[in-house]
């Protein structure tokens, strides 16, 4: 997904009313930031965090202030605006997919219950926080967290709902419903 893309997706979601209480945060990513001025050197904090109510819902923000603590702050604000809601199947994903953000590539795999998160770094914070416990990851090309937290968030965004692909086919819910009684009458 090209970047603007990226960012009208978030966009044009509309925030979600998860349960405050319920939300956690995890800190990615804290990176010293200089900028040469003509009196000397100004030093700010930038901090990238990931939120989610371990329940479908799952967000990232990032954050710049002069001390660390209100960067996480300010990052934790901007994460709980655009967090959104995945589709998701039980403890997994439905399917295989893969994220693009710039040179950063995610593959998401399903995985059987009991697997894990198999997953390292940003991937394992973002799985953590949405509440998927069963997943196989890889991440391809870039090492960037930011690149990889926004494939990420490409990736889970083109979940598909398996009610919707069965309407885009032309069949409705009570169909797949039926033939699946049917299936498993017969076993």
């Amino acid at each position: 997904m090209p970047k603007q893309e990226l960012k009208d997706t978030l966009a044009v979601r509309r925030p979600i009313e998860a349960n405050q209480a319920n939300i956690k945060d995890q800190v990615v990513a804290i990176n010293r930031v200089t900028k040469v001025v003509k009196g000397g050197k100004n030093l700010s904090f930038s901090a990238l965090v990931v939120v989610g109510d371990q329940n479908g819902h799952a967000g990232f923000g990032m954050g710049k202030a002069r001390e660390v603590p209100m960067a996480i702050r300010k990052a934790i604000e901007q994460a709980k605006k655009i967090m959104v809601k995945l589709n998701l199947k039980g403890t997994s994903i439905p399917h295989q997919v893969v994220g693009r953000y710039g040179s950063g590539h995610v593959l998401l795999k399903p995985a059987s219950e009991g697997t894990g998160v198999i997953a390292g770094g940003p991937v394992r914070a973002v799985m953590e926080v949405a509440g998927i416990q069963n997943v196989l990851t890889k991440s391809i090309g870039t090492s960037n967290p930011h690149n990889v937290i926004k494939a990420t968030f490409d990736a889970l965004l083109h979940l598909k709902d398996s009610v919707r692909v069965m309407e885009g086919r032309g069949k409705g819910a009570d169909e797949t419903q039926a033939k699946g009684v049917a299936a498993s009458v017969q076993e």
